[in-house]
């Protein structure tokens, strides 16, 4: 991403986050005027602002680079909230450009490690772009079998958007997607130069109406923590927390993982799934045979 396209990002995020906003809502009289564009003027954030409307609108059109206070107090002006302030930073900034051509990343021994003794919790690393690095039994048994699916494909937002399945997982399927277009959106604004992140989100907003729709609008969101209903076809409705645990020696990696109060329903089921999978593994692998870790 060359200086034009990122101040084009930023100049349509600042547009698409004052479109979201009402006078009333920052305080501003409204004068009962019918307005062209939902939203908040151009002029209506420069007076917040506390700076010119020419400045602003030359700053939306990205003639202009803003400084870190301007910045700040655009973020206060338009209620962004943390994910949505770091975005800000990272398309306004100039972050590390990321050398291209480099091998494909390998899970941390320490995850794998760790993803390993997880044998009633799933677990699954994520990288860049949200790629699946690795995975233990019980989370190919809770989503789904990734090692049936081509490395280059194995990514967790093209098969929340390509694969039925997924969408049927998901109690609250628009809402899980959602959040995950507004990760990805997070990490184009960490990765800008990356290749194989443009053509997901070309590939994705080609072949999905709602992605492409909720690309455009920015949100944006950090991976951290929530808590999600699916509808499993071997152990019903499973109720589970998530979390995600970011690896000390390569930040491009996390472990995502999914639990259940204990004593819960939920906690039952997954270790029944837990049973299910070791059953399933034990009918497929050869009597004396050695079954290779997933991922």
């Amino acid at each position: 991403m060359n200086s034009s396209a990122r101040s084009g990002a930023l100049g349509a995020f600042l547009k698409a986050r004052r479109a979201e906003l009402t006078p009333g809502a920052v305080g501003l009289p409204d004068t009962g005027n019918r307005r062209r564009v939902s939203g908040l003027r151009r002029e209506e954030v420069a007076v917040l602002a506390s700076i010119s409307t020419d400045y602003y609108t030359r700053l939306e059109q990205g003639r202009i680079q803003a400084s870190a206070p301007v910045l700040d107090t655009l973020a206060r002006v338009l209620r962004l909230d943390d994910d949505q302030r770091a975005y800000l930073a990272e398309v306004a900034g100039r972050p590390t450009v990321r050398p291209a051509g480099r091998a494909a990343p390998k899970v941390q021994p320490r995850l794998r490690r760790l993803l390993d003794d997880l044998s009633t919790i799933p677990g699954i690393v994520l990288g860049r772009r949200m790629d699946i690095l690795a995975w233990n039994p019980l989370a190919a048994a809770l989503v789904t079998d990734f090692s049936k699916i081509p490395e280059k494909h194995r990514n967790y937002i093209r098969l929340v958007f390509t694969d039925p399945a997924m969408r049927n997982l998901y109690a609250d399927w628009q809402n899980v997607a959602h959040t995950c277009v507004a990760q990805l959106r997070m990490e184009a604004a960490r990765d800008p130069e990356n290749a194989r992140l443009a053509s997901l989100v070309g590939e994705l907003s080609v072949q999905d109406a709602d992605f492409r729709r909720w690309w455009a609008a920015h949100h944006v969101a950090v991976r951290g923590m929530g808590t999600k209903v699916l509808r499993h076809p071997v152990v019903g409705e499973l109720t589970l927390d998530w979390d995600t645990l970011a690896s000390t020696t390569d930040s491009d990696q996390q472990l995502v993982v999914w639990s259940a109060e204990p004593h819960s329903p939920s906690h039952d089921g997954l270790r029944i799934l837990a049973s299910w999978a070791d059953a399933s593994a034990a009918a497929r692998s050869p009597v004396g045979g050695d079954t290779p870790p997933p991922g």
